[in-house]
């Protein structure tokens, strides 16, 4: 090490090792008590700062629980939609009877029409096995 820096670290040793010697005694206040204590006006700000915590917190969980209901609501309205698009598919993929008659006929009737899905054609007169 340099000269330079050895004296810096002798200078600053010397300093720190120095006793610190506290004042023993304080100087009597010369504020009184009451003067020192938040009053009227600190007891209302924190009034207002906990009434204003609580109902933050009150909405937060109002507005998280909404949010989680939602999304529940979603899912079943998913899972519902999924079902009916199953049942119709199965629907659709099971032929009636007379369907194979009719299809040969070009006698065609949806399940969606107004007279159902056993709406017999103008020309054809009702049968006893419906």
């Amino acid at each position: 090490m340099s000269a330079l820096s050895d004296s810096v670290l002798s200078v600053t040793t010397r300093l720190l090792a120095q006793p610190q010697t506290p004042d023993p005694t304080l100087p009597p206040s010369t504020i009184p008590d009451e003067a020192v204590t938040p009053g009227v006006w600190g007891f209302i700000a924190i009034a207002f700062v906990g009434i204003a915590t609580v109902l933050i917190v009150v909405d937060m969980t109002r507005r998280v629980r909404r949010t989680r209901y939602r999304g529940e609501v979603r899912e079943r309205i998913q899972a519902e939609r999924d079902e009916a698009a199953l049942a119709a598919a199965a629907l659709d993929d099971e032929e009636l009877p007379g369907d194979a008659e009719r299809r040969a006929r070009g006698d065609h009737h949806d399940v969606g029409d107004a007279g159902g899905p056993d709406t017999l054609g103008d020309d054809e007169p009702p049968r006893a096995d419906r």
